[in-house]
């Protein structure tokens, strides 16, 4: 039997697995601002030793190229973290939508099989004629389209034959 208890035990445990999940975007979206800020810093870097280049000072040239690399891998690396985090946290809603369907599924069974329970013994003797009628109407309904796939082949069986005795009698007219 479950009890309301149980139910609400299940949802708060869905529901902290999704605030669980949630957080965790949070914890990301932070960490991605970090790496913005990072990348806003070193952009800034960048600007500056640009400058000094353009000033005339070739010594801190390949500085300035690595910094350069640097900012474009850190970028690259945060596009494919954002990716990376956008694909699973999409991942991880569907999967929470299909846990929380399937339980609902589940409660709701085990609350009509509770209610079913609880009904008189002629209650649940319909039920369980409608059950049986519901399967009688299957049957009777296959057993009709096999006829009717029958009575179809047969119609065109004498047609042909018809068509047959036609043409027999227009060759060979009787007087």
């Amino acid at each position: 039997v479950v009890t309301r208890d149980d139910v609400e035990e299940s949802l708060k445990a869905v529901f902290q697995f999704v605030r669980d999940k949630e957080q965790l975007l949070q914890d990301l979206r932070s960490q991605i601002e970090e790496t913005k800020k990072k990348i806003f810093a070193k952009q800034r870097e960048r600007d500056y030793w640009l400058e000094y280049k353009n000033v005339g000072s070739k010594i801190h040239a390949e500085k300035i190229s690595s910094l350069e690399k640097d900012i474009a891998d850190v970028k690259y690396d945060l596009e494919r973290t954002e990716e990376y985090y956008r694909e699973a946290l999409t991942v991880v809603k569907e999967e929470n939508q299909k846990l929380f369907d399937r339980h609902v599924k589940l409660l709701s069974e085990k609350a009509l099989k509770n209610a079913v329970g609880y009904l008189d013994k002629n209650c649940r003797r319909e039920i369980e004629e409608h059950e049986w009628l519901k399967e009688e109407v299957k049957i009777y309904r296959k057993e009709e389209i096999d006829l009717k796939a029958s009575v179809q082949l047969l119609e065109e069986e004498n047609t042909s034959l018809l068509a047959k005795l036609i043409d027999i009698k227009l060759q060979y007219p009787t007087h």
